[in-house]
């Protein structure tokens, strides 16, 4: 059941996707990352795998500038979920949603919108939450912008971002 949820999100996505790149990286390519509460209950993320091509003072804050929404590879990560799911203590229902990242120093926030339709503009209008994400600076750098879960606990996966040596992160817990 969980590969058979994971494909069909891969298929669906793969059908719709146009390659983007961004000026400042080549673009591998869609990837997805997905978290498992139990064999039926799932969600799942995809979104760009980014190769950076330039070192992260050039890139955060710069290529990236702080304070305004981001879609990394020029498009929004998709989240779909087939269990209902609290980020920063908003309900997040069963569906598929975009989601936009908004990069600070300090602490980073996750825009979840409503819009599915990855190829319009950013609409503030479309949110259904935005969460604070923490912040921390990974041991080395990593050219590679990604995105994965972790088990934090049984009901609880921890979406974490990575891009170059930064990492962000936020809760998904399941309800």
């Amino acid at each position: 059941m969980r590969c058979a949820f994971v494909l069909a999100i891969m298929l669906a996505y793969s059908c719709g996707l146009a390659v983007a790149q961004n000026s400042t990286s080549t673009n591998p390519g869609p990837a997805t990352a997905s978290c498992n509460f139990n064999d039926q209950q799932q969600l799942a993320v995809q979104y760009q795998k980014l190769k950076l091509s330039k070192k992260e003072k050039d890139f955060l804050g710069h290529e990236v500038p702080y304070g305004k929404v981001w879609e990394p590879g020029k498009e929004p990560l998709t989240l779909f979920t087939n269990s209902p799911v609290t980020v920063g203590g908003t309900q997040v229902p069963v569906g598929a949603y975009t989601m936009y990242l908004i990069p600070d120093k300090e602490q980073w926030t996750l825009v979840i919108s409503k819009n599915t339709n990855k190829s319009a503009a950013y609409d503030q209008s479309q949110d259904l939450l935005r969460a604070p994400m923490q912040v921390g600076q990974l041991p080395s750098p990593d050219p590679q912008f990604s995105v994965y879960f972790a088990h934090t606990g049984p009901k609880e996966c921890t979406m974490r971002i990575d891009v170059v040596n930064t990492r962000a992160w936020v809760p998904f817990e399941q309800k």
